[in-house]
């Protein structure tokens, strides 16, 4: 058993010293060798000299997911480009992908997170892990392998839509699969298409499962837990810091611990830019404490979190961001107010019959935006009892009023109608820009 889980237990003086060296170090890094981090420090009027404590790391300038496009694709490289030996990118759907390049050192890092991301989850040695995230450019499948084979685990590389989700699941039944990392969404599918197989979770070997790359709730949650019997742990990452295993629930669910030995994070009002005191919501901010391929300064994430710094009952030091529920990005304007598709999920599962998987289509008549939330229900609602299914979709309706205040169409179809992904779940399909 590999011991990377002493580190999560730090003094907390301890552990603010190293991060101040380390700051010290990443900030002189970028200022030496990155054209774009000499410009924005020079015209924000700070140099790494300035950095005396950790609070002064709020003098300094932001990273935008725009600056990663605009310096595409290795206008960020704080190290030679001989020494990068992996570079993964976005897909790239809304212009240039978003690239991030790793050195070994950078390698090394990612895989000691995500180990001990899975040992926070009582994974060991003896643990078959499945990773169902995609391989390649996305650096899930890869993230997640890595820190399974550091920990000593068997890792089989079942990836995505490479994959049909009948052989995944026949894998986790042949292979004696213990752990399952994949997106939650992809995972409820693999729920129902086992029932179909007539394959039950609870008799299979699998304990745990490593969920994220998409925002997901606690109800969730609690689905996936009472169908399968399996502990469902939230693993969080993105891939301009590094990748999965930023952060990770422990046995407490009550947050995620941030290894904020490599990965610093702030939490800001997003409209200000202002860093929030601890337990006040707003936006994620990450900068980056012992990469060298690409090292990123205050990057905005746009997720929506908040930051503890009280010990856990678990016993570990490291600081505990909330679970990221919606993002300030994905944020849909309908009628003057905001929506968040979390909000709508979290109507969706305190409803008995109604399935997780759901979908909001907006569209626009005679300049109106009208809402239409499209939701699978359970086989037995479609009866012949015609006012049953008014029943259910007057409720939800209802209830969705009650929650964000605005009336939606709600269409209710049979399990399977939905479109499925292997990756992140589309919950949104906005045609405003399509119909006027």
């Amino acid at each position: 058993m590999v011991d990377l889980w002493l580190k999560d237990f730090v003094e907390r003086e301890a552990l603010e010293r190293l991060q101040l060296q380390r700051l010290r170090s990443v900030l002189e890094r970028v200022y030496a060798n990155v054209p774009f981090y000499k410009q924005s420090f020079d015209a924000k009027g700070v140099k790494p000299s300035d950095l005396t404590c950790l609070a002064d790391l709020a003098k300094f300038p932001f990273t935008m997911k725009k600056d990663l496009r605009d310096n595409y694709p290795f206008g960020l490289l704080a190290s030679p480009k001989r020494d990068i030996v992996r570079i993964h990118a976005s897909s790239g759907t809304t212009g240039k992908p978003t690239v991030v390049c790793y050195t070994q050192n950078d390698i090394d890092i990612w895989a000691e997170t995500v180990c001990r991301a899975m040992q926070m989850g009582g994974l060991t040695e003896n643990d078959t892990v499945q990773v169902g995230y995609g391989y390649g450019l996305f650096t899930g499948g890869l993230g997640a392998h890595y820190g399974a084979e550091r920990l000593g685990a068997a890792v089989v590389p079942a990836s995505g839509g490479a994959t049909s989700t009948e052989k995944q699941i026949m894998l986790i039944r042949d292979f004696d699969v213990t752990a399952i990392c994949c997106t939650p969404s992809f995972f409820i599918h693999m729920i129902e298409v086992a029932e179909k197989m007539g394959v039950n979770f609870k008799d299979t070997k699998l304990r745990h499962g490593f969920f994220g790359a998409e925002p997901w709730t606690a109800e969730m949650r609690r689905i996936i837990e009472e169908k399968t019997g399996i502990k469902a742990h939230d693993i969080f990452g993105l891939s301009e810091i590094m990748g999965p295993g930023v952060a990770n629930d422990c046995e407490c669910h009550n947050g995620l611990h941030v290894f904020e030995d490599h990965y610093y994070p702030e939490i800001i009002d997003p409209d200000t830019g202002e860093v929030l005191p601890p337990g006040h919501e707003g936006e994620l901010v990450f900068t980056n404490l012992t990469k060298t391929g690409m090292p990123l300064i205050r990057y905005r994430t746009r997720d929506i979190s908040s930051l503890t710094y009280e010990k856990c009952k678990c016993g570990r030091t490291l600081v505990r961001m909330a679970r990221v529920s919606r993002r300030s990005d994905d944020m849909l304007i309908i009628r003057g107010v905001n929506l968040f598709p979390g909000q709508v999920e979290s109507v969706l599962l305190d409803i008995e019959g109604v399935s997780p998987n759901y979908q909001l289509v907006v569209t626009r008549t005679k300049a109106l935006d009208e809402l239409e939330i499209k939701v699978e229900v359970a086989p037995e609602m479609f009866t012949d009892e015609v006012g049953r299914l008014e029943k259910l979709r007057a409720l939800i309706a209802a209830n969705v009023k009650k929650m964000i205040g605005l009336s939606a169409k709600i269409t209710l179809v049979e399990p399977g109608q939905l479109e499925r992904s292997t990756g992140k779940a589309k919950r949104v399909i906005d045609l405003r820009n399509q119909n006027g």
